[in-house]
């Protein structure tokens, strides 16, 4: 399998950077490097930072290094999408000790084709047997799960991997997901093309990102979704909608819904209703 230690390129926490990211998610450092183990902390991982892509909304700088992601999720209050996420979580787990390659992935490669590889990072984990470890996908799994073949269930939410095309495997999302797959292979690493779609989805106007603001959070039984001015609560079976309905309404919704502290919120309202007047027009 072709390797690349997360470490190679800057990829890791340092001590006290480890120290610092453990108390901002509330554990202890674990005992033991064991599924049961890597699970506590991809699940406090989740249920402390919010999935958001702000930067790529309003055009604020970004990166793609886990040092960046530390400095803005852990010593600032932001969160971040799957670059940040999966990246500082990946950094988290080899400091500790773990065994993880960041593979490049590919969302809705089912629709766009292989344009979509590296418009996303998704962990490897290996334990006992390899496991995918996923906490950039927003709205998906909670826990890392077998990196296999088959179905999983979480919270009362469906989810799958099945062979895709080309020796690829998909995850597939639950019914009522954002993105509805993303691709991967087990022994493809790829900075290069992260890169490189990292700073497409950054600036191109065509990415989602750049039009649209996203922004969710996960709790025990399911999560908030923000699309735009639609605010979504969404559990098993069940799915609650409201709307924002001024920038006040948001800012509030940033800081109680979503624990982020939002530079100039107005901004980011002024940019929502531009889009809906697009729309409308």
């Amino acid at each position: 399998m072709n390797r690349v230690p997360p470490n190679a390129s800057g990829m890791t926490l340092t001590a006290d950077q480890l120290k610092a990211y453990l108390a901002r998610i509330g554990i202890d450092r674990p005992a033991y490097l064991d599924l049961s183990s890597l699970a506590q902390l991809h699940r406090a991982h989740l249920m402390t930072f919010t999935w958001e892509a702000l930067d790529a909304f309003m055009g604020w700088p970004s990166s793609i290094t886990p040092a960046s992601a530390f400095a803005k999720m852990v010593e600032g209050r932001r969160g971040g999408w799957c670059y940040e996420m999966n990246g500082l979580f990946g950094a988290a787990l080899d400091a500790l000790g773990f065994r993880v390659t960041r593979l490049c992935g590919g969302v809705n490669r089912e629709m766009l084709g292989d344009v979509a590889i590296g418009n996303h990072l998704t962990l490897r984990v290996d334990l006992d047997r390899p496991y995918l470890a996923e906490v950039g996908v927003a709205d998906a799994i909670v826990e890392p799960v077998p990196l296999a073949v088959g179905p999983v269930h979480q919270r009362g939410f469906d989810f799958s991997i099945v062979p895709a095309e080309g020796g690829w495997l998909r995850f597939n999302n639950h019914a009522q997901g954002i993105a509805r797959s993303f691709d991967f292979r087990a022994d493809h690493s790829d900075e290069v093309a992260m890169g490189a779609a990292h700073g497409w989805l950054m600036r191109d106007p065509g990415s989602p990102f750049t039009n649209a603001l996203a922004v969710l959070r996960h709790h025990a039984d399911g999560y908030v979704a923000l699309q735009n001015d639609r605010l979504r609560r969404v559990a098993a079976g069940h799915v609650r909608e409201e709307l924002i309905t001024s920038a006040d309404h948001l800012a509030d919704t940033f800081e109680t819904v979503f624990d982020l502290s939002v530079p100039r919120p107005e901004r980011v309202w002024e940019k929502v209703q531009a889009i809906s007047r697009d729309k409308a027009a």
